[in-house]
This record gives structure tokens, sequence and C-alpha cells, in this order.
């Protein structure tokens, strides 16, 4: 995996040359609006890069984009792979470590997600300061890559506190907090699996970000996590979960949420 991982670096290089991104963002469903945002000097289609992970769902585009947001040089996923489109996890957070590998130091994460507590609503903005993976398969499993972390890498700050505090700071952002969860998907959870989940204590939910962030940490990286609330989860709802409505709530918050990533860039 590691040389994998360094072959589609490389194959990057070859496009990029010497610009060298230190913040990546990662744009979850229907978020992809940011990336008009930055100075942009370089774009690379996922399926372009040899050996590298296809996003197949609607709302991920699948390209790196590479440019400026102000004076910082920047990465943007826009899209992302998932387990449930057939990959393995290490597979999944590949691009994470790609990221790492061209030299980036600090990624942001963000998702849409639907919300458990009931005090989030569709369009909420949260912001996530634990992450529940219990159900995930860890990125990590197998033949530990000792070129990008330790064998058993701690994790009790994924999230990093300062980057937190940096997003609570930002003025005209009404933020939320709370912790997310990962499940496998593609389904939806039901109402059962969700009062296991609030039990559990997780506000939030969604079928990615978490095993990233376990990649990112164990490869050194910083890490900032962002939610979209875009629906109530299973038994929440009144109507019944579509992708649909995912995709129309993130564009509905686009604004809100692209300045609060931009403002972030520029603090960090």
């Amino acid at each position: 995996m590691y040389q994998r991982c360094l072959r589609c670096a490389e194959s990057i290089k070859g496009i990029i040359g010497d610009f060298k991104p230190k913040i990546a963002v990662v744009l979850g469903s229907g978020l992809g609006g940011f990336a008009d945002s930055i100075d942009l000097k370089f774009s690379v289609d996922y399926k372009d890069i040899p050996d590298f992970p296809v996003s197949t769902v609607a709302g991920h585009s699948g390209r790196f984009m590479f440019g400026f947001l102000g004076d910082k040089p920047i990465a943007v996923a826009k899209g992302r792979v998932h387990c449930y489109e057939g990959y393995t996890s290490a597979e999944a957070v590949m691009p994470i470590r790609v990221l790492k590998l061209l030299g980036v130091q600090t990624v942001i994460l963000t998702n849409a997600a639907g919300g458990i507590n009931e005090s989030l609503k569709p369009g909420d903005i949260m912001l996530i300061e634990d992450h529940i993976s219990l159900f995930a398969d860890s990125p990590l499993k197998g033949e530990n890559i000792d070129e990008l972390g330790t064998r058993f890498p701690d994790m009790t700050e994924v999230y990093n506190l300062d980057y937190r505090k940096i997003a609570l700071d930002i003025p005209d952002i009404c933020l939320k907090k709370g912790i997310y969860a990962q499940l496998k998907g593609p389904q939806y959870e039901t109402p059962a699996e969700i009062r296991a989940l609030e039990v559990l204590g997780a506000d939030a939910v969604g079928m990615s970000t978490a095993i990233e962030a376990i990649a990112a940490r164990h490869a050194g990286m910083k890490v900032c996590g962002i939610s979209l609330i875009t629906n109530m989860a299973a038994g929440k709802a009144k109507l019944p979960l579509s992708h649909n409505e995912v995709i129309e709530v993130s564009k509905k918050a686009e604004k809100d949420f692209c300045h609060l990533i931009s403002e972030i860039v520029k603090r960090v």
C-alpha cells in the first residue's frame, strides 16, 4: 500500500511540479462549491492517477485541485471514496496518505451527516470534537506502514484542540459542537441503530471521515473536522431519507460553509 501511494504521489508531482500544499480540505457530499474559492493552479482527476481509487457517488466529483487561498498553498479533494463503493478501508484513505506524501501537514475533513442530537437541525454546521469508529474497519489494519506512523497511534486528541478553538472564534457563524459516528453504509441507519448510537454519545452520523482522521493522525497530520447536518437520522426524521435531500440542503448551506472553511484555512 505504501508503494502504491508513493506511485500516486509521484504521478501527481509530475503535473504540479514543485507546488507544495501545506493544508488540504476534503469535501463531502454536495460541498464541492468551496473548490471554486481557490486560485486554481492545477487539477488532477482521480481517474487519471494510475492505481488510484475513483469516486462513484453523485456529489463527489473525484479530483484533486491545487492552488492558493490567500497566500496559502492548498490542496482540495473534491469528493472522496468510500468503503461502501467496494474499496477497503486502506484504499478509502489513500487520498489522505497521498496528500501527506505531497507535503500536506493539516487536513480539514468535511462531510454531510445525519443529525442524532435533536438540538441539531438540517442546515446546521457541527464542529467534530471526537468520533466513534467502532463499526468501521480500521484503515490501519494489516501490516503497519512504518514510513507513515507507529503501529499503535494514540487517538486521545484526533481533532486538534487549537483548530477547534480557531473555528469557534470565527464570527458570523453559528457553529454547533458534537461527536460524529461513522457507519459502513451505503444503506441509511435503522431507527434502532440510531438509538444505539445516541446511547453511545453520538450527535451525528455518516459514512466517512472517521477512518480518514485515523489515517491522518497515524501519519502525523493535524486534523479539523466539520459536519454539515443535511437531514435528521432515521427515527428522528418525518420523511424517508434520501441522497437528494443531502445535496439540496448542502447547496442551501454552501455560503456559510465556504466562509467557515475559508476562515479556518486563513487562521491555522
